[in-house]
């Protein structure tokens, strides 16, 4: 059975009580359930896992192998970490990069990504249906 890995970055527990009119009103308990929802319709396991540690991220990208696809918000270590990029690097399994907010048109310092440069494509600004669009770009990719 194939398997995704559903990982979220630095303050995405936060969802629902941060700035909502960049994140939207969705928790993150909510978001995982639209994406197992999806998953489970079409035979797939799904993995869940949320850290503010960029190592325990890196760890979790590094056994990337183990799925058929990651949907992977870095939150803010997309701008910061290039040790995230070289983790997604390393593994052959497609990473959707997801943002709720549209990280092009906010603060200058967002526009760049270092994990877009790696990742099999980038969804952003759509808010939870940022998540949603990730899950059906991967069971296109399978």
């Amino acid at each position: 059975m194939p398997t995704w890995l559903l990982l979220n970055g630095p303050n995405l527990n936060m969802l629902g009580q941060r700035d909502r009119s960049q994140y939207g009103s969705e928790t993150l308990p909510e978001i995982e359930a639209m994406v197992q929802s999806i998953a489970e319709a079409n035979g797939i396991t799904l993995a869940k896992c949320q850290s503010n540690h960029e190592g325990v991220l890196i760890d979790w990208l590094q056994q990337g192998q183990q799925y058929d696809g990651i949907i992977f918000n870095p939150g803010g270590y997309s701008h910061t970490s290039i040790a995230i990029r070289d983790a997604i690097a390393s593994i052959d399994t497609p990473v959707i990069e997801v943002h709720l907010s549209n990280i092009h048109n906010r603060e200058s310092f967002r526009h760049h990504s270092y994990v877009s440069a790696v990742a099999s494509g980038q969804i952003v600004g759509l808010g939870a249906l940022s998540y949603k669009l990730a899950a059906y770009a991967l069971l296109e990719k399978m």
